[in-house]
């Protein structure tokens, strides 16, 4: 069993690049990060900037070229694609900018989706996550289709889904970018509500008053991470 940290995360040399027409881009240049258990982080970061690469080995989505990566006590730098694959079901809660739900399922069949990929019974799956639907208002949304539900609602979905298998940690990329100010905003008070219950957030943003909301942010430019 793997001993349990104060870190949830703690990446550190993570280097990755890619060959463009015969060169080497260096997207990630010695990347050291640590994230405490409990913490809300912003990764703050323009367009090109290695966030989006940053957030796939986060994620467990991508590798890196060099370096180590621990995730929740899992030395996530050895693991083959297969415990990866494991690992993004388990530990990895996402929430992205366009929800990503699938539109003929309704808002139950979409949250418990992750609790049935692990082998749960539909029953026993819509009982553990009537909770959490609860808690984010979505009790009397749970035969509605994404067609049917505003924007806000259909993130509020996203995060349910995301929460359902307490994961180690909740990964948001540009969580807000499709919605209208006014909805952006209770998305990120429900993420500091979250928090505040004991998650571990870490959101990837390029706006700064976004990032704002987050207990903490560093930033990353040309590849490199600053405090």
């Amino acid at each position: 069993m793997a001993e349990t940290s104060e870190n949830m995360i703690e990446m550190r040399g993570v280097c990755k690049g890619y060959d463009m027409g015969g060169a080497r881009l260096e997207v990630l240049k010695n990347i050291d990060l640590t994230v405490k258990r409990g913490q809300f982080l912003a990764i703050l970061g323009p367009s090109g900037s290695g966030k989006s690469t940053l957030m796939n080995l986060i994620g467990c989505m991508d590798r890196a070229d060099q370096g180590e990566y621990m995730l929740d006590g899992s030395p996530i730098h050895t693991y083959k694609d297969d415990e990866l694959t494991v690992i993004r079901n388990r530990k990895i809660g996402f929430v992205f900018q366009k929800y990503h739900l699938i539109p003929k399922y309704t808002v139950l069949q979409n949250v418990i989706m992750p609790l049935l990929l692990r082998g749960m019974s539909h029953r026993q799956a819509a009982a553990d996550c009537a909770e959490t639907i609860a808690m984010l208002g979505l009790s009397d949304r749970l035969t509605h289709r994404p067609n049917e539900l505003s924007g806000g609602q259909q993130q509020r979905v996203a995060i349910a889904r995301a929460l359902v298998g307490h994961p180690a940690i909740l990964l948001a990329d540009e969580p807000t970018g499709a919605l209208d100010s006014a909805t952006g905003l209770e998305v990120l008070e429900l993420f500091s509500k979250l928090n505040e219950m004991g998650n571990t957030i870490i959101m990837i943003t390029h706006d700064l008053s976004v990032a704002a909301h987050a207990k903490r942010t560093v930033k990353i430019i040309d590849g490199e991470l600053f405090e």
